[in-house]
């Protein structure tokens, strides 16, 4: 990662005539300008837990922007959250770097990566940092702004193409597309980091770009050891911050990670994206927000984090180019409610949502997904006319097996008086059967009509 300082553009210093005043003027203004601009400074003269104020710089800054503050162990870079009439909130990225009072502070511009293809196999924070005890990492030929803007609507290719992932409960109900957003939606221990890790042993996509913000730190190294190891760690790049970094590293994270994932894209490889988890996302730019001063309107939620969430999910899928970058992002529902604020607001930016069911997996399915809450609404598009068909009888059996449970469990039904429950009584158990799988049992070598074909003979 770089910071960029201001600078005063150069001039070739050579006479101009048949200037007017007014020309003259205005370059001497700006020769100014920049003159003031290169040498602004503000200083420290507030600290607390939760930001910094500056004075000196209110003039000068805008949100976002980026400075420097001098510290007792080097520069910190910490980003302005707020600007009032004399002074500017500002916070660290990394909670380390603390200043002292009257400590000088400095503009810098844009934060900058320098991705590159031997990235492939490494594990880096969200500085672009390498934390995997291995070599520095080489720099790319051209370096990228982390807050690029998502590609133009009308730029991007249309999604056209089904993705196999080996797990034929969502390779039937919910394929997965090329350039596709999905989310996992599921509350904690039903097996969403199992599920995830599932799909990035895909052998679909060039590489993997696997985010992993505000988790367990015991989860990324079994990660690695666990799933990466074995089948796709050469062509993963790791962008890790961990629960007890600062919501400014957590957030910085996921913006590298997309930065990393649209690199390879432009350079026209075939992405997936693994983003666990959206929610702690969430939760550190509610936390920034709540730092600044900007009120909770939505369930201790201030309005910057659901103006956030689709600028950053927006970077993902097709571009004007070859590649794409296919989402998928696990989303952690809060006491298994479904309709909490940030859950709600991703159903309505993705492409399609997996929900996982907690009573589901007490009955031991794994992948424990809920076939009739779960939907992919770019499925249609990859669906031949007998195949939108077939699974849409299977869903119907589906519907019909579960909605006569409580009946069934107390003997309230009696064989040849329904036709269609008698089918469905008789073929969903193998239906469930067939499409329980472990983490080690993948299939990625078959296509909708096997599985639909096996589906039926195992019934």
């Amino acid at each position: 990662m770089t910071v960029e300082q201001p600078h005063r553009a150069s001039s070739d210093g050579q006479p101009r005539f048949g200037r007017t005043a007014l020309e003259i003027l205005a370059e001497t203004f700006e020769a100014a300008l920049d003159d003031r601009l290169a040498i602004v400074s503000g200083r420290v003269v507030e600290l607390s837990t939760e930001h910094i104020r500056v004075e000196g710089l209110s003039k000068f800054t805008k949100l976002g922007d980026w400075v420097s503050i001098t510290t007792d162990v080097g520069d910190a870079i910490a980003e302005t959250l707020r600007v009032e009439r004399d002074t500017i909130l500002v916070r660290t990225i990394e909670e380390r770097h603390q200043p002292f009072l009257g400590a000088p502070v400095r503009l810098a511009s844009t934060l900058k990566l320098g991705p590159d293809e031997t990235w492939k196999g490494r594990v880096i924070d969200a500085l672009g940092r390498p934390i995997d005890n291995g070599p520095p990492l080489s720099r790319g030929r051209r370096f990228i702004p982390i807050d690029q803007a998502p590609p133009l609507a009308l730029e991007r290719q249309r999604v056209s193409e089904s993705v196999p992932t080996g797990v034929r409960v969502i390779d039937v109900f919910t394929p997965l597309c090329a350039g596709q957003r999905i989310g996992i939606f599921a509350g904690s221990g039903v097996g969403k980091s199992t599920l995830l890790s599932m799909l990035t042993r895909g052998s679909s996509f060039d590489v993997t770009v696997f985010a992993a913000i505000g988790e367990r730190g015991r989860e990324v190294r079994e990660f690695i050891d666990d799933t990466l190891a074995k089948d796709g760690l050469a062509k993963a790049v790791l962008v890790v911050s961990t629960s007890d970094e600062s919501p400014m590293m957590r957030r910085l994270a996921a913006k590298t990670a997309f930065t990393v994932a649209e690199y390879f894209r432009d350079e026209g490889q075939r992405v997936l994206l693994v983003f666990d988890s959206v929610t702690r996302y969430a939760h550190a730019v509610r936390e920034i927000a709540l730092s600044s001063g900007e009120p909770p309107v939505s369930r201790g939620y201030p309005p910057s984090v659901f103006t956030d969430l689709p600028k950053l999910l927006e970077r993902a899928g097709n571009s004007s180019g070859t590649g794409s970058i296919t989402g998928v992002f696990s989303v952690l529902v809060d006491g298994d409610d479904h309709n909490d604020p940030v859950a709600d607001t991703l159903r309505g930016i993705l492409d399609g949502h997996i929900v996982l069911d907690r009573a589901i997996a007490d009955q031991g399915r794994f992948p424990a997904v809920d076939i009739l809450g779960s939907v992919s609404r770019l499925a249609p598009r990859v669906w031949s006319p007998s195949q939108k068909s077939a699974v849409r009888d299977l869903k119907g059996l589906i519907s019909r097996f579960e909605e006569t449970r409580d009946i069934r469990m107390i003997a309230g039904h009696k064989p040849n008086n329904d036709a269609e429950l008698d089918k469905a009584v008789r073929l969903v158990p193998a239906l469930y059967r067939y499409l329980t799988q472990s983490a080690e049992d993948l299939h990625p070598g078959e296509t909708l009509d096997d599985m639909l074909r096996l589906m039926l003979r195992a019934s």
